[in-house]
């Protein structure tokens, strides 16, 4: 598994979360909503300090993770975060492997 974000993601992260250079960004299972991989569950973010990193990526100086209890949601999918300027919020999109 894999994630995957575009640098106009990155900004997004930086700007509406206050991120500097060492920050981290963690993916997380979060019971309600919609997804395509997990009926019932959807995608959190949290600006935390890591453990347990199963997967991650840094970009721009920010380290995006996601812990090894929440690798299920992804059911063999990377995850790729994109960014929808009309809207001005990141885009999640699930890839089967």
């Amino acid at each position: 598994m894999e994630i995957h974000l575009t640098n106009e993601a990155v900004k997004w992260f930086k700007d509406e979360m206050f991120l500097k250079n060492g920050d981290s960004i963690r993916f997380f299972v979060k019971y309600g909503g919609s997804s395509p991989v997990q009926e019932g569950f959807s995608l959190g973010i949290s600006n935390e300090e890591p453990s347990d990193i199963a997967v991650s990526t840094e970009q721009k100086g920010i380290l995006f993770y996601i812990e090894e209890k929440d690798l299920w949601y992804f059911d063999h999918h990377h995850l790729h975060v994109g960014y929808d300027q009309e809207l001005d919020e990141p885009i999640y999109t699930y890839k089967k492997i």
